[in-house]
Formats: C-alpha cells, structure tokens, sequence
C-alpha cells in the first residue's frame, strides 16, 4: 500500500468522516434520502444533539445537504451529495469488515485484556 501523507486539514477530513456516528449516516443517506427523525430509527443509539452536530459536519464537507420538502407541515430531508456518493465504496467496505471481524477483534480485546489482568 503506497505512503500517503495527510497535512492538518486532511487529518481533520479523516476525524469528521471517521467519527462516532458519520459512517452509519452516511450508510443510511446512500440508501435513500431521509428525514432527521428516519435517521434517528436507523442509527437507534445517537442522540438528537449528536446527530445535528453530524449532519451539519457532513454538509459542512460537502458530503450531504439539507432539502426543504413542500409537504405540509414543510419537513427537512438530508440527501447525500455527488461528493458523498463516492465515499459509498469506502463507507461499505469499512462497515462491511467491521461486521466480518466483529468476533476476531472480540477476542483480540478479551486476549489483551487477560494479560493485562495477569501482571
């Protein structure tokens, strides 16, 4: 794998994308477009906070925007970008190896943690 070197501003990239909550919305936007409250039901453990604070970051970087829907009441739906488009590889695969590799890191950390319990 060739050498990339990231300055502070592709570091800062990298920790907005790669955050708690960023790769499931963005999972969950490439899907479909939806509103807050469907994004809330498909990432169940994020809090109302936390979620704003994301999809502002998000649209921020380019990578979802914010649609007034003409319905009545007037709603807000969140849809992912051209730029967010192509992060779905990326995105998927990540989250496609962590559910792959879920038991294997699980008993890595049950490992560590019993040596560290032994000294």
């Amino acid at each position: 794998m060739p050498e990339v070197e990231l300055n502070g501003d592709g570091r800062q990239l990298l920790d907005q994308l790669f955050d708690k909550w960023s790769l499931l919305v963005l999972a969950a936007l490439c899907d479909r477009p939806r509103r807050f409250n469907e994004l809330r039901q498909h990432v169940p453990a994020v809090t109302p906070k936390s979620l704003t604070a994301c999809l502002r970051r998000l649209e921020r970087n380019g990578m979802v925007e914010r649609a007034v829907v003409s319905t009545e009441p007037v709603a807000i739906e969140y849809r992912i970008t051209s730029l967010g488009r192509t992060l779905r590889p990326p995105v998927h695969a990540v989250l496609e190896w962590a559910v792959e590799h879920l038991d294997a890191v699980e008993a890595a950390r049950c490992h560590y943690d019993e040596r560290r319990m032994e000294k």
